[in-house]
């Protein structure tokens, strides 16, 4: 046996280890949850459009007196079922700033009924930040400022057209904005907290509590809504001032709408309560209230927030169609149900196509509602990659 020290000294040298690789920790492995669910979020094109439209709709709602350069009840007899003002930039092959013709009013020879045609030879200017109709704005402040309008007072500028009596339908759009996105936002609220409550005490406790959310369930899923509508309008007295019409309109949506979120949260609570964190959870000590709230509801994160972003379409949905059969809001209340209200003729409808507008609106917000529940449900899934 050799030994060790008759070894040439080159043999008793050790090779060098590898070069040890540098370990860079991925920024998603230590991003918290909601920054998480953001960079997933941005990810679904549909979605991130949507949520920058219902932003931009919404601020548009807020500010509607200032973003409108009329007020909403403002009636011009001489400008009615006038076309969507068209707004150029381009005057005989010159670029101008944004402008409009002025509108004159002729009689159709053949039908005898009043038309509406440019004249070429009146440009209007469109100014910003003019002096027009005073208002309260966010209901503080009094001011006339509105953002666009024209300074001649003779003539008018209406993006979408006007209606019967010759109000502005852009302004009444955002206006009604304000109340039918409102409904919807307010509804939900009510029926996610009453469904959410509900449905997580009846899964978690069971029991006699079970049995008796159940029955009150059942029974407010058996009601017909179209005859439940139809009565609570005959019995609202004509005379009741529209905003309470509205604030009872409200929260009858939700007290209506909270079941089914209540029985899906009930579902998910039966199995949940039977996990091994949960139960770990328990017999640590950790409080029920402790274990609802950071336990079993974070474990469905990704489905209360897809029910509850579809859930505020089917409300504004619910409260178009009851405002547009009579059923809900009435005049002088200004919402999109309402504004509907007059497409109800087919004749007119023929003559003034625009007075559909309200009606693209619902579709749009309904769809934009829709995508944003799908990316944030996507979002929020944590089996999601």
């Amino acid at each position: 046996m050799t030994d060790i020290q008759t070894l040439p000294s080159e043999t008793l040298l050790v090779p060098p280890l590898a070069p040890k690789e540098e370990f860079k920790a991925d920024a998603s492995s230590t991003a918290k949850p909601w920054t998480l669910i953001w960079w997933r979020f941005r990810k679904h094109k549909l979605a991130v459009v949507s949520l920058a439209f219902m932003v931009i709709l919404g601020l548009l709602a807020v500010f509607a007196d200032f973003m409108s350069p009329y007020a909403p009840t403002t009636i011009n007899r001489v400008n009615t079922f006038a076309p969507p003002t068209v707004v150029r930039v381009v005057h005989e092959g010159t670029l101008q700033r944004p402008f409009i013709y002025a509108m004159k009013r002729v009689r159709d020879p053949e039908t005898a009924r009043v038309v509406y045609q440019e004249d070429r030879t009146k440009v209007l200017p469109i100014d910003f930040f003019v002096r027009g109709e005073p208002y309260a704005l966010l209901g503080l402040v009094d001011t006339d400022l509105h953002f666009f309008g024209i300074s001649d007072r003779r003539q008018q500028i209406n993006l979408l057209g006007t209606d019967s009596l010759g109000r502005d339908i852009f302004t009444r759009l955002l206006y009604g904005a304000r109340v039918t996105l409102s409904a919807g936002l307010i509804g939900v609220a009510f029926s996610f907290v009453l469904g959410l409550a509900l449905g997580a005490i009846s899964g978690y406790y069971g029991g006699w509590l079970d049995a008796m959310i159940q029955r009150l369930m059942e029974f407010i899923r058996s009601i017909p809504t179209i005859p439940l509508w139809m009565g609570l309008a005959a019995a609202l007295p004509i005379a009741w001032d529209p905003l309470f019409v509205y604030v009872l309109i409200t929260i009858i949506l939700s007290l209506i709408g909270w079941t089914h979120l209540a029985r899906v949260v009930r579902g998910r609570f039966l199995s949940l309560k039977s996990e091994d964190y949960v139960l770990a959870a328990r017999l640590a000590g950790a409080s029920e209230y402790r274990i609802v709230t950071r336990h079993m509801l974070p474990a469905m994160t990704s489905y209360i927030i897809a029910a509850v972003t579809l859930a505020i379409p089917e409300m504004i949905l619910g409260e178009t169609a009851l405002s547009f059969l009579g059923l809900g809001l009435r005049p002088p209340v200004v919402s999109w149900g309402v504004l509907l209200q007059d497409a109800q003729n087919l004749r007119t409808i023929s003559l003034a196509p625009w007075l559909l507008a309200p009606g693209v609106a619902v579709i749009l917000v309904v769809l934009a509602f829709n995508f944003i529940g799908d990316g944030l449900r996507d979002a929020a899934d944590p089996y999601g990659q």
